[in-house]
């Protein structure tokens, strides 16, 4: 076994941050190097060493004593010295645009879970209205970065100084679509419509109206039409036009998951036996993508898991299909495909410390 990589997680207080310290801390090729965890620190606690990752999360206190590990203020003097070698950052992507130009100053790997980094089009990160837009620091910090979806960009990935994690939705519907548009199977004049459906904690941990009990529990709302910060994800990814492309989310009053059921017209008539076998052959080497052939996934398939599960139907007249994607917003939405990336990286099997 290779020798293990020192790691570093800035911003652990949310879902996300969570789940990325528990499987980092259970992952086999980082025995004898856990992560550090930084961020921000009163004086009090900086007293007593630190904030506990229990304090933070309860649901860490686990047999592997991962609650007992610190938060530490946040410094690169402090990740210089512990030798951290690659940085985790769960940050918002105001954050993030910060921090990673500065991180890749100083030597580390960065791997981004925040949206900072993901969009190549300035068009598509209008959306973002980042304050640096269009300065050299972000035009060059953008132009190293690597979308971080190894089905799609492993061989990139491996030697990346930056990856930029997908966002949850963008995930569920890029890994559905990419084999067919591949293929060329699909006819875009008619159109692609992805209904997509994500339990609460995709809008992460602080509280809104809009993810209110009194609000979210019982119901159920389609938001950010046509204006969504995936679209743009999904777009660049799949390589078509947004008058090609109809996104549409929902909440779903569920604590995670996401489902997305789409809707795509072929060129000419297909087979299930084709469609499957074109999915296959796409996802072959990819451990972390299931195939359910014509049985349709659901979300407590995939939740808690690190899989995106896909499955279709196909219309009679073998000219329409449904696709229903499924995966957990936490785990290969975020924390579980970014240490999938890790694992790229580093050259290790990319499900080590995921299945």
């Amino acid at each position: 076994m290779s020798k293990a990589v020192h790691t570093a997680v800035v911003g652990v207080t949310g879902y996300a941050g969570a789940e990325l310290a528990r499987l980092l801390v259970r992952h086999p090729r980082l025995k004898g190097a856990m992560p550090v965890f930084a961020g921000r620190v009163d004086e009090q606690d900086q007293a007593r060493g630190g904030i506990p990752l229990g304090e933070i999360h309860p649901q860490l206190m686990d047999s592997y004593e991962t609650g007992s590990l610190r938060v530490q203020p946040f410094s690169w003097e402090l990740l210089e010295d512990l030798g951290v070698e690659v940085v985790f950052l769960a940050t918002p992507h105001e954050l993030s645009r910060e921090v990673a130009p500065e991180a890749r100053k100083r030597g580390f790997r960065v791997i981004d879970l925040s949206g900072a980094w993901r969009l190549e089009e300035a068009a598509n990160r209008s959306v973002y209205k980042f304050e640096d837009e269009g300065s050299t620091t972000a035009l060059h910090t953008q132009l190293e970065a690597v979308y971080g979806m190894p089905e799609l960009h492993r061989a990139e990935i491996r030697g990346a100084g930056l990856v930029a994690n997908p966002g949850c939705y963008a995930t569920s519907v890029i890994l559905a679509l990419k084999p067919l548009l591949e293929a060329g199977l699909v006819d875009l004049n008619h159109g692609i419509v992805c209904d997509s459906k994500s339990g609460v904690s995709g809008a992460g941990k602080a509280p809104s109206a809009k993810t209110h009990f009194m609000y979210a529990a019982d119901n159920l709302s389609a938001y950010g039409v046509f204006t969504h910060r995936h679209t743009g994800e999904l777009l660049e990814q799949l390589g078509v036009d947004a008058e090609a492309l109809t996104f549409t989310p929902h909440l779903l009053p569920i604590p995670r998951g996401i489902l997305s059921t789409i809707y795509v017209r072929f060129v000419e008539s297909q087979t299930n036996d084709a469609i499957e076998k074109c999915y296959r052959d796409f996802y072959h080497g990819s451990p972390l993508v299931r195939l359910f052939g014509t049985t349709l996934p659901q979300i407590q398939y995939s939740v808690r898991t690190n899989y995106a599960d896909i499955g279709f139907n196909i219309a009679k007249d073998g000219r329409r299909a449904v696709i229903v994607s499924c995966l957990d917003n936490l785990l290969k939405g975020a924390a579980g495909q970014a240490v999938q990336n890790l694992n790229v990286m580093q050259g290790w099997g990319e499900a080590e410390g995921l299945e």
